[in-house]
């Protein structure tokens, strides 16, 4: 048990440096940087790469943005399996549609609960 969160914590600790390391060393916008880290996630889904690595760190894998782009493709190849060209497009947003929602929600009430500073 205890190996299993050594394991998340180095994984997503690892994942969270790259982010940093393009941050400061690259000098990319925090705009940027979430677009590689996608990107990045959906590669390594494209080439069966991210499953292992989700099994092997568990929430080191699944909790940072990386977790955004294996959803994406993961949900646009299981169904264009079922469905075609069509699944492609609506299996994005199937899978990923229940987080996207929660995000905004959860910032609705954030924004209701707290004041904003200008």
């Amino acid at each position: 048990m205890l190996a299993m969160f050594f394991w998340a914590f180095v994984v997503g600790g690892c994942i969270c440096v790259i982010g940093q390391l393009l941050f400061d060393v690259a000098k990319l916008t925090p705009g940027h940087t979430m677009s590689l880290l996608v990107v990045a996630g959906a590669i390594l889904e494209g080439f069966n790469l991210y499953e292992p690595l989700v099994d092997f760190a568990g929430a080191g894998a699944t909790i940072p943005i990386t977790s955004f782009g294996n959803a994406l493709v993961h949900g646009a190849m299981q169904e264009a399996e079922q469905h075609g060209v069509i699944g492609v497009i609506t299996g994005m947003f199937e899978v990923t549609s229940a987080g996207i929602s929660s995000a905004i929600i959860f910032a609705f009430i954030g924004a209701l609960i707290f004041k904003p500073k200008s």
